[in-house]
């Protein structure tokens, strides 16, 4: 199973993540994503629509890596 994860230093709060991954990421008050569970674990049913977000971060800030 992969996990998500976010490089803080690159991400700039725009929300794209979150609307492509709602049921893993959720937003701050700020905008920046939170992960729901606190541990990145990505379900294998969610891999495409992680991997969505990953591609279509404009901050680059996300990525999969293996757990």
């Amino acid at each position: 199973m992969n996990r998500l994860h976010i490089d803080w230093t690159a991400c700039d709060g725009r929300g794209v993540c979150t609307e492509l991954l709602e049921e893993v990421l959720t937003e701050d008050d700020w905008g920046f994503p939170v992960i729901r569970d606190g541990q990145g674990a990505i379900p294998p049913a969610l891999e495409g629509a992680a991997r969505q977000a990953v591609d279509r971060c404009p901050m680059l800030a996300l990525r999969l890596v293996q757990k």
